[in-house]
């Protein structure tokens, strides 16, 4: 089987923005909650690729673009950059929330509601 061509065309340098695929791909994988192990996992490829992903040592071919897509429940265009950026899971907690929420549904009334009272207080704070 022949090895493919480089392309001798001469194309203009292409503008996705200040942030590389390999930034934009780390960016939305912790805003999902993932750790790179947990991504992995889910890909079913080993933790050093995402690593070499997310640093640009790898550049991502369409198999692995449909599939960081899939697994970040992102559209393609997202992860490459095309288009702008949806916010978080449009409206679905990440999965760093969820955690958290479990852990706190795990303690004793009386801890939850001291902690969702300061919870409340912190937001109030916060919307000044």
């Amino acid at each position: 089987m022949a090895m493919p061509r480089r392309s001798r065309l001469s194309l203009p340098p292409l503008d996705l923005g200040e942030e590389t695929i390999g930034q934009r791909l780390a960016r939305l994988r912790k805003e999902r909650g993932y750790t790179q192990a947990e991504l992995s996992e889910k890909l079913g490829i080993i933790q050093a690729l995402i690593s070499d992903y997310e640093k640009n040592k790898l550049r991502l071919h369409a198999e692995m673009v449909i599939r960081f897509a899939q697994a970040l429940e992102v559209t393609s265009d997202e992860l490459l950059g095309l288009n702008g950026t949806r916010k978080l899971n449009e409206g679905k907690a990440s999965l760093r929330l969820l955690r958290r929420s479990k852990k706190i549904e795990e303690l004793p009334s009386s801890q939850q509601k001291t902690l969702l009272k300061t919870i409340d207080t912190f937001l109030k704070g916060a919307g000044k």
